[in-house]
């Protein structure tokens, strides 16, 4: 089966949008040294990409240059009538992610499922034991609220640092492996 991974960006109080949606916050970093790089590496293992309706929505606000996503299939958990995107290979659907587990490892290829976001969708994963790695980005920016990072149902068991390092403009890349539900 594929990895679930949660590539994420969020504030330093764990946050990854304010409560409206707002990520010019997190805009201002765009470029930072070390960013790029660790896309693009992280991107090459992407097999599928998995996001909520309210991420999907954003991206369709804020295209500028075309679907970001080219050529990777893209799976959409939501319960809005949402347009889909000239020759993008998007998928609708509605229901638990543990239904489209396998379906979305499938669809990957032998690759990974990237949990792009939201945190809802993100946390639903997780709760399922599902996700598996959380590659976090922390900006040195305080929101004071907004929309949390990975709101779970509970607590979890630690979890297991990967890797870790400092990156251009204070920004702090940590790689966790989640445990795995009893």
């Amino acid at each position: 089966m594929a990895e679930f991974q949660y590539f994420v960006a969020a504030s330093l109080d764990g946050y990854i949008a304010t409560d409206a949606d707002g990520l010019d916050w997190l805009l201002q970093f765009d470029g930072f040294d070390g960013g790029a790089e660790s896309y693009d590496a992280f991107f090459a293992g992407v097999g599928c990409v998995v996001m909520g309706g309210g991420t999907y929505a954003w991206l369709l606000d804020h295209l500028s240059e075309g679907w970001p996503y080219p050529g990777i299939p893209c799976w959409v958990f939501t319960h809005h009538e949402l347009g889909p995107v000239p020759g993008a290979d998007i998928t609708f659907v509605r229901g638990p992610v543990t239904e489209f587990a396998d379906d979305l490892s499938s669809a990957a290829k032998g690759r990974n499922v990237w949990v792009v976001g939201g945190g809802v969708l993100a946390a639903q994963f997780a709760d399922a034991g599902l996700l598996g790695e959380l590659i976090l980005s922390v900006i040195p920016v305080v929101l004071g609220r907004g929309k949390p990072l990975l709101p779970l149902a509970g607590p979890t068991a630690p979890l297991e640092l990967l890797e870790s390092r400092t990156m251009g403009r204070g920004v702090v890349e940590l790689r966790y492996r989640l445990p795995a539900h009893s």
